[in-house]
């Protein structure tokens, strides 16, 4: 595996689940970690938990803020994405308001990033999707579109940014604080039926999708 020893790695949604664990892993293998999210105060708990990581409050939906981001660093040699707000509804039951924000946060915030981002000639551009693209299920019919389409944008990206590498990571459903919201029973109940549903016989984990 190449290393990341003082490689320029950047996690955009870097402040909490898959992107926190990506960024910590990259820290820990001696990267030089910039972690951003709309948040302040989420920054700011997650560079305590990690340590000796640099810190930028961005929202990715805003493509001139992305721009602006962008224009005020150097080239990364790393950017990974993962941020994203989607709500899991049926398409009848989700307002329009809140469908076109999923894909704004999702899909046009990956596309913000990858569209501004200064990379270096070999470095990578990671976007994490889901496995809904592949396995639709009722009531999550939206996150399946975005997720395809970011798949889709990946391999497309791959031979516009090339030498650049460009891939997408889909994980199966991880245990990361967008369960948060859910009676803890219920959360249980729902980890263990995923846990007995597939080979391994675990529920993900966020470090699991990072070692991706």
């Amino acid at each position: 595996m190449a290393s990341l020893h003082e490689k320029r790695v950047l996690v955009v949604g870097g402040s909490s689940g898959i992107g926190l664990a990506v960024a910590g892993q990259a820290a820990a293998l001696g990267a030089k970690v910039t972690i951003a999210s709309r948040s302040a105060e989420k920054l700011a708990a997650a560079a305590q938990s990690i340590g000796g990581v640099d810190t930028a409050v961005l929202d990715s939906t805003d493509a001139e803020a992305v721009e602006a981001f962008f224009a005020d660093h150097a080239a990364f040699d790393h950017i990974v994405v993962s941020a994203a707000v989607t709500p899991i509804a049926s398409v009848r039951d989700l307002s329009l308001a809140d469908a076109r924000g999923a894909m704004e946060s999702k899909f046009w915030g990956a596309y913000h990033v990858a569209r501004a981002a200064k990379l270096t000639e070999r470095g990578s551009l990671t976007l994490v999707s889901g496995f809904l693209a592949d396995r639709p299920a009722a009531g999550a019919a939206l996150q399946g579109a975005i997720n395809a389409g970011l798949d889709s944008l990946a391999r497309g990206l791959a031979l516009e940014l090339s030498p650049v590498r460009v891939n997408s990571v889909s994980p199966g459903m991880i245990d990361t604080p967008l369960w948060a919201g859910m009676d803890e029973a219920a959360r249980e109940a729902m980890y263990a039926g995923v846990a007995a549903s597939v080979p391994a016989k675990v529920m993900g984990q966020a470090g699991d999708v990072a070692n991706a």
